[in-house]
């Protein structure tokens, strides 16, 4: 059996018999659905408007923060970057380098162009901790010695890590 499909441009006569019907039955149709929702209904149906906060006349001004001081510091993030952050606001001030390699076969990459990185470390930063290249660092007693040499190397606080 052959089924035509045409588009039609007036309405099907069930849809128009079934929007009349709708119509005709609105009252009862929202006193169920109220009943049903707890009232829920009526308040989807006409949403109050939110208050409006009323001017008191007050001009709050909040001056501005005063810069606080960067205190920088190493940290080993869990996917094996080396950077110097900022410990008040978590912020990555330098980008150190990257633990390259698996399990016990972990080293130290510094930043550099010929390891591929992009943006290298400052000559200065480079220099001080060039001799860092390649040192193995296998697990997380490593990584922290290495935290606290490079941070030894460039004069900053070490930071000892919080075990949870």
């Amino acid at each position: 059996m052959v089924h035509i499909i045409s588009k039609r441009d007036v309405p099907h006569r069930e849809e128009v018999a079934a929007k009349d019907f709708i119509q005709k039955n609105r009252t009862k149709i929202d006193a169920v659905a109220n009943h049903l929702t707890g009232g829920h209904w009526q308040q989807l149906r006409n949403p109050a408007p939110p208050p409006q906060p009323q001017p008191s006349g007050k001009v709050w001004l909040t001056p501005p923060s005063r810069p606080r001081e960067m205190e920088p510091y190493v940290r080993i993030s869990l996917n094996g970057r080396v950077v110097i952050a900022d410990l008040a606001s978590g912020r990555q001030l330098h980008f150190v380098g990257e633990l390259r390699g698996t399990g016990q076969s972990r080293y130290l990459a510094l930043a550099t162009r010929e390891n591929g990185i992009f943006d290298p470390l400052d000559a200065e930063l480079c220099k001080a901790l060039a001799d860092l290249e390649g040192v193995s660092v296998p697990d997380e007693a490593s990584e922290e010695c290495l935290e606290q040499v490079i941070a030894g190397r460039l004069g900053l606080d070490a930071i000892a890590k919080s075990v949870e």
